[in-house]
């Protein structure tokens, strides 16, 4: 369920109107310059809109009929309607319990950072990298920062309920940006760099931005696209200095790995992309060490898997650990975790896309556990998490504490659409009550749109999305992601695979191989990774390339995939399961290409429109069963 829907606008529309003057268009440098002389003032009126938003939201807690009705809404709640609002300036009655975390009394983001600068001053809160020097910031410096950018923005403009865009990349600038606006009585409105110029337009227009913070010239050149500009000569902010990159987009080939290697994090947060990158990379190193070396290592991932099995069984309770395990713990799995940066690391985490069951083992194997989170945006992030002493593969934990978990409508087998609660879910989607509707029911429940269950311990299971789900011209629904993950463990060759068949006679899938990531642009390149590479060889194929394999040109790998897909056919529960035909494309699903979101997630509408022809030859050609005997799709 997405947050935002890119819509289309009147031809006439301009950023300009929907974000005030030109005159906003001003660096924070300008701002602060400027408004030095005006600090107490600026500060009495930031404080003053605090404490007032403060009060309403306290109020609002304790409100008995909702949102109070305003001449200006652009929407309400349906009558007797109180937990959601889709007006900028609307108000809530908080999901309050009688004991616990739900009764805990309600906090504003003001007061939540300025408690922890009392408490934590003057310890670290940012730490960056500019050249080859670390810098660092403490609570008292970034309150500071970020004081000085809400004072900015006040005289830049800023209104009331406004929005501040931020264009750009993880950085310093980011967060003080970021909570400057919140300060300053505004929306803090991220915006994703890949973004194109009219979703840039969209979002600054839903949330009438009055002013937008940009990371470099090329975002700039988004926005004058769309926008009329008549005085330059003070532009936005743009923080070129310090560039840092989000760790979710950066693979395992360089950068991530240096990252964490020298920063030695104490708790690491990866989406699933990001992981298996790493378990490429060191199958293909572990594939080069000596035949000693490999059977150590061999020995040691069996002996760490059973041993993280068997206290995963007793939720972590295991009260001594096995001699071979402590051995092939001073002989492996500290080894690892250092080379991979990881040795002060006590929690891996991972999220915000399915994981297959493969990479779990494989870490599980060297002693390191990763534990998954489930949420949404609309949950203000996870809503359940995986613990050391609780946790199951390939589940998402259970409930965070005060929060309730129920599985609307589930069928023979307890599945159904996830729904959650809790003082955690959003208010509402803004200027959109039609949206807001359908993920807000009436007694408050968010639905997730994913399909769940839960097992005997309460530990959540997510089994498929269902927007996602195909349902065939047979009538039969069949969720894609267990049939994708268990072909791409059975071909690891295989990057990215999409079953297709929703209203056809029979399931076919689009497959990507294993291809070299351009680390500036995050682009896929027609270069194999290393492990493809020896993959390859091991099957007596000379490929190098995705052009070399791809539309049957290497019969070999074809059949290779073929086998794969064959076994995972062997499985099926039903004819209608099988995947009958395939094939694979002429480069690797990406960001910048628009086949996968920000969190790596596969836009299967984008992917559908984009191959369309190739679908479409799919169907046009005679069917021919995919048998041990018939090892390859027609061409």
């Amino acid at each position: 369920m997405s947050t935002a829907e890119v819509m289309d606008h009147p031809g006439d529309t301009s950023l300009l109107q929907s974000c005030g003057t030109a005159d906003s268009l001003a660096s924070l440098e300008d701002a602060t310059a400027e408004s030095t002389a005006n600090e107490s003032s600026e500060e009495e009126s930031a404080c003053a809109r605090t404490e007032q938003s403060n009060t309403k939201a306290q109020q609002s807690m304790h409100t008995e009929s909702g949102a109070t009705p305003r001449p200006d809404s652009l929407s309400l709640p349906a009558k007797g309607t109180e937990l959601w609002t889709t007006h900028r300036d609307g108000e809530v009655k908080l999901r309050m319990g009688e004991s616990g975390p739900e009764a805990e009394p309600s906090l504003t983001v003001n007061q939540m950072f300025t408690s922890t600068v009392q408490r934590f001053g003057n310890y670290n809160a940012l730490g960056w990298k500019d050249g080859e020097q670390w810098k660092t910031m403490t609570y008292n410096e970034y309150y500071k920062s970020c004081r000085t950018a809400a004072k900015s923005f006040l005289k830049l403009g800023l209104e009331r309920y406004h929005g501040v865009g931020i264009l750009g990349f993880n950085s310093v600038e980011w967060f003080i940006a970021d909570i400057g606006a919140i300060l300053a009585g505004g929306f803090a409105v991220g915006i994703y760099t890949t973004n194109s110029p009219e979703a840039c337009q969209y979002v600054a227009e839903n949330c009438q931005a009055n002013i937008l913070v940009v990371e470099n010239h090329k975002q700039l050149q988004k926005i004058l696209q769309v926008m009329r500009v008549k005085d330059l000569s003070r532009t936005f902010s743009k923080y070129t200095q310090i560039r840092l990159f989000l760790l979710r987009h950066c693979m395992f080939q360089g950068s991530l790995a240096n990252t964490l290697r020298e920063i030695r994090p104490t708790a690491f947060m990866g989406v699933p992309r990001v992981w298996e990158k790493m378990q490429e990379k060191m199958k293909s190193i572990g594939a080069k060490s000596s035949t000693v070396r490999q059977k150590v290592a061999s020995w040691a991932k069996d002996v760490g898997l059973q041993t993280n099995l068997n206290k995963m069984d007793l939720n972590g309770s295991l009260s001594r650990k096995p001699l071979n395990y402590r051995l092939a713990k001073r002989l492996v799995f500290r080894k690892v975790r250092k080379a991979l940066g990881l040795d002060r690391c006590t929690r891996c985490y991972t999220g915000a896309a399915p994981i297959t069951k493969d990479t779990l083992e494989f870490f599980l194997s060297l002693d390191i556990p990763l534990f998954e989170l489930y949420g949404m945006s609309e949950s203000s992030g996870p809503h359940t998490i995986s613990l050391p002493d609780a946790f199951r593969l390939t589940s998402c934990g259970k409930v965070i504490s005060g929060c309730k978990t129920k599985i609307f409508n589930p069928d023979a087998d307890g599945n159904g659409e996830i729904c959650f609660w809790g003082r955690h879910v959003f208010m509402g989607y803004l200027n959109m009550p039609d949206k807001t509707e359908e993920a807000l029911d009436a007694d408050g429940w968010l639905h997730s749109g994913d399909l769940g269950k839960h097992d005997q311990d309460d530990f959540l299971f997510i089994t498929g999305r269902i927007k996602e789900l195909i349902i065939t011209a047979g009538g039969e629904n069949i969720p894609p992601v267990p049939i994708e993950d268990a072909v791409k463990e059975a071909v690891p060759l295989i990057s990215n695979a999409m079953l297709i068949g929703d209203k056809r006679k029979f399931l076919s899938m689009l497959l990507t191989v294993k291809c070299q990531v351009n680390n500036e642009t995050g682009t896929p390149e027609d270069e194999l990774t290393p492990e493809a590479v020896e993959l390859c060889r091991k099957l007596g194929s000379n490929s190098t390339r995705v052009s070399e394999i791809a539309s049957g040109r290497d019969r070999v790998v074809y059949a290779a995939i073929q086998e794969g897909i064959n076994r995972v056919n062997e499985k099926a529960t039903s004819n209608a399961q099988r995947i009958q035909k395939w094939t694979v494309l002429e480069k690797d699903f990406s960001i910048p290409g628009g086949e996968l979101g920000p969190t790596m997630k596969l836009k299967r509408p984008v992917v559908m429109k984009m191959c369309k022809d190739q679908i479409e030859n799919i169907y046009k050609e005679v069917l021919t069963p995919t048998t041990p005997d018939n090892p390859l799709p027609p061409k």
